[in-house]
């Protein structure tokens, strides 16, 4: 029997939410027409086409069906419902043919069975479907442009004001409730108070931030570069800027980037109905912020961890990461940059986390089974190594009659023609290549130290806090996989960590697989 999912979606480009269920009807009708039995519906609502797939959960589900082999025909309005970019469309096609699926596409004509054709169709499609939203993109920002020309607002919503809904658009107004507390943040600023002491503050009374969240430092400093954070708001001083940035998708990593846009496209307008802060306190503010000792604060971009374990805490109580709160002590993060109105927040001693952390993976490295699985694998590689050393042998003394040949051919053309710098260079390439050859055949054959080994592994499991601290970016790598998800918390006077340890990842390095649990209090 002949099974077929459908696949819908919507966006907001001008459809309508019955838009899925339209789409799924005449997917329907087609797979009667065929005598297809139909066996489920992925739909998305309100989701852009240039979305990636997987993000989506109708998305999902269908690769799911497709990888789990659940049905042999997929069924969609057209290729643009799968995706509008072009390159992800053709991405995800090639896999699900791959797989021996078959796809329909009403409307665009698209069928896997009808040949070589289909390829062309389907990159028309794809360029024709990535227009649409290159073409949607500069009517939307257009639009945008013209709102704020006929005075309107455009863009997020700054802490202070409030939008107001009119014909032809939405005003931006002053909200009084707000617009208190962005004097009290310049004024306090202006007073030396900390970025940190300020968010603090304001979790302690309650005062939701822009978004209805909490407060942290960085959204009061924010970038000065980018205008961004309380603080560099020229919006507070009767100043609109619009077209100050835009967002660009990486084509690598799929995120979007915020990019500022030349200055020469910026529209600052005047806005004294806006003004908020005075001059004076702002240049205060200003003056304060671009000190040596206040810039970078908010940056997002600080020096690399230098400790094992920072980040890869979680606190108990928030869900939160524990970090390193000053050079002796990990900490809950939401309870140092938002204050303890947020979060409680846990505090241990680094030397003691580390050291007692440590200790219990030392202790199971240096398990009876963890040795005997070491020792098992570096006996195993020392057997294949044996049997590998004949063929390489074998290889290497063919490689090397080869080479003699090209030398001599090669020097019989110098002779002939000349030397130049392309033979030249060709001549002292394989003469290197010979002798390395030579120097690995006149040396003694490989051979593995297990006991040699064994000896190592044991050094380095009794220094493991030495070795891991000689790179600090590749023991946090490690220290990740091998305790996943460290969670911290506070019992009456006591801090206990818990995690599932992996132990498999570091015996992997020399050859071996275990699994175990620790757990304890710090």
């Amino acid at each position: 029997m002949t099974t077929a999912v459908i696949y819908a979606r919507f966006s907001t480009d001008k459809q309508r939410e019955t838009s899925v269920d339209d789409q799924a009807q005449v997917c329907r009708k087609r797979a009667e027409e065929l005598g297809i039995v139909v066996t489920a519906v992925h739909a998305d609502n309100g989701i852009s086409g240039s979305t990636l797939v997987d993000s989506r959960p109708g998305g999902r589900a269908l690769l799911a069906d497709a990888i789990a082999a659940r049905f042999d025909i997929l069924i969609l309005e057209g290729l643009d419902r799968l995706s509008r970019d072009r390159v992800e469309q053709e991405t995800i096609v090639r896999r699900l043919e791959h797989r021996g699926l078959r796809i329909i596409g009403i409307s665009d004509g698209y069928d896997t069975s009808s040949g070589k054709g289909r390829t062309l169709l389907r990159g028309m499609r794809g360029l024709i479907n990535e227009i649409f939203l290159d073409d949607l993109r500069d009517k939307t920002h257009r639009g945008l442009n013209g709102q704020v020309g006929r005075g309107f607002h455009a863009g997020g919503l700054s802490f202070g004001y409030c939008s107001i809904e009119k014909v032809g658009g939405h005003l931006l107004q002053i909200n009084p409730d707000q617009a208190k507390w962005v004097h009290w943040i310049f004024h306090r600023y202006g007073e030396g108070w900390s970025t940190k002491r300020i968010a603090h503050a304001l979790n302690r009374e309650h005062v939701p931030s822009a978004r209805g969240s909490t407060w942290c430092a960085s959204a009061i400093h924010g970038r000065p570069d980018r205008g961004s954070g309380v603080l560099n708001n020229e919006l507070y001083i009767g100043r609109y800027i619009w077209n100050r940035s835009q967002w660009l998708k990486d084509p690598d990593t799929k995120k979007r980037e915020r990019r500022e846009r030349p200055r020469s496209e910026w529209q600052v307008i005047e806005r004294p109905d806006l003004r908020i802060v005075d001059d004076e306190t702002w240049n205060m503010a200003q003056r304060r912020i671009h000190t040596p000792r206040a810039r970078g604060g908010g940056q997002g971009c600080g020096p690399k961890p230098r400790t094992l374990f920072g980040g890869l805490i979680r606190c108990e109580a928030c869900g939160g990461a524990v970090t390193a709160v000053d050079a002796a002590h990990y900490g809950c993060s939401a309870n140092k940059e938002r204050g303890p109105a947020v979060c409680t927040g846990v505090r241990v001693r680094r030397d003691v986390f580390e050291a007692r952390i440590l200790s219990q993976l030392r202790d199971q490295l240096m398990s009876p089974a963890a040795i005997a699985e070491f020792q098992a694998e570096m006996t195993r590689l020392a057997r294949e190594e044996r049997v590998a050393l004949p063929i390489a042998c074998s290889t290497r003394a063919t490689r090397s009659a080869a080479l003699d040949r090209e030398i001599g051919n090669l020097v019989q053309a110098i002779a002939d023609v000349g030397i130049s710098p392309s033979l030249k260079a060709k001549l002292l390439d394989a003469e290197q290549e010979r002798a390395e050859l030579r120097r690995a055949r006149s040396g003694p054959a490989p051979h593995r130290d297990v006991k040699g080994a064994m000896n190592g592994y044991r050094r380095m499991v009794m220094h493991l806090q030495h070795e891991l601290r000689a790179d600090v970016g590749r023991a946090r790598a490690a220290l990740a996989e091998v305790f996943g998800e460290i969670r911290l918390s506070r019992v009456g006077e006591e801090i206990w960590a818990e995690a599932e340890t992996r132990t498999d990842h570091l015996l992997r390095v020399a050859g071996g697989t275990s699994n175990s649990g620790c757990g304890g209090r710090i």
